[in-house]
């Protein structure tokens, strides 16, 4: 999915696109944090 905004950036060197990337980037690292954190606590609840 990150793919499309860099290869319109590439492609025209709008800024714009760059920083959607970026945010984008972000979003997606902050939702595989919380899919890891929610799988460590389903594992410990299962232990138990």
């Amino acid at each position: 999915m990150i793919d499309f905004p860099w290869k319109i950036f590439s492609q025209t060197g709008n800024i714009e696109t760059y920083l959607l990337m970026k945010e984008m980037e972000t979003v997606y690292d902050k939702d595989a944090t919380s899919m890891s954190d929610i799988k460590e606590e389903v594992s410990e609840l299962d232990n138990n």
